[in-house]
């Protein structure tokens, strides 16, 4: 089924992140069409990573400003190439970010200022002790009326809803990473609960994975 899929690698300048960021964008797309303000606003992506989202979302809202952020600096040049030679005037230069350290969550004057926060492809090989922050940070930089949106594939109140999902987290799990496979939605929405936010909406996607929309309660 995955036949040319690269060896996983989580690293955002990684030929397997550049596959699955090819082949997920369109539909991420769709969405954001759908969620997006139509109006003047400002839009952040956590774990912005090598900026081929970020950079390819842009030009369909050029009303809105893009901030990309990750916690690793190494990728800040990537994504300012990737700015330039795509010519996009709407995406600030990128921040440092950790959602484990809630000094790097922006200035206090970006206090909720944000329509939208997302965050694409991050709990598969990321421990879900991040959730709490991630949610804490939206909690802190989102408007009365903002939303958070995460996409990627998740277990299902404990299970696995396609036997591909499945499959996909047996592999993740093979690599013998402690924090390697698929988190529980559930999790997700605990951690929500405790900023003030819960999950709005589900959406389907395709190859088995969601988009999660999370809002203010």
């Amino acid at each position: 089924m995955y036949k040319d899929r690269p060896p996983i690698n989580p690293h955002p300048l990684s030929d397997y992140v550049a596959w699955a960021g090819n082949r997920n964008r369109e539909p991420i797309l769709h969405v954001l069409k759908q969620k997006l303000p139509r109006e003047s606003g400002r839009v952040m992506e956590m774990a912005t990573g090598s900026g081929m989202h970020i950079n390819y979302f842009a030009p369909h809202f050029e009303h809105l400003q893009f901030h990309p952020t990750d916690k690793d600096q190494e990728v800040f040049d990537n994504i300012k190439q990737l700015i330039a030679d795509h010519g996009n005037r709407n995406i600030a230069d990128p921040v440092h970010l950790d959602l484990t350290e809630a000094e790097t969550w922006l200035n206090p004057g970006e206090k909720n200022s944000f329509d939208v926060i997302f965050c694409i492809n991050i709990f598969q090989v990321a421990p879900i002790s991040i959730a709490d922050g991630m949610m804490a940070c939206a909690a802190n930089l989102l408007n009365e009326n903002g939303i958070l949106l995460i996409y990627g594939p998740f277990k299902v109140e404990g299970g696995f809803t396609t036997e591909s999902n499945q499959e996909f987290h047996n592999t993740l799990s093979a690599y013998d990473v402690p924090e390697w496979g698929l988190k529980d939605v559930a999790d997700l929405k605990a951690a929500a609960a405790e900023h003030g936010l819960s999950l709005k909406e589900i959406i389907d996607m395709p190859a088995n994975n969601f988009s999660l929309i999370f809002g203010r309660d």
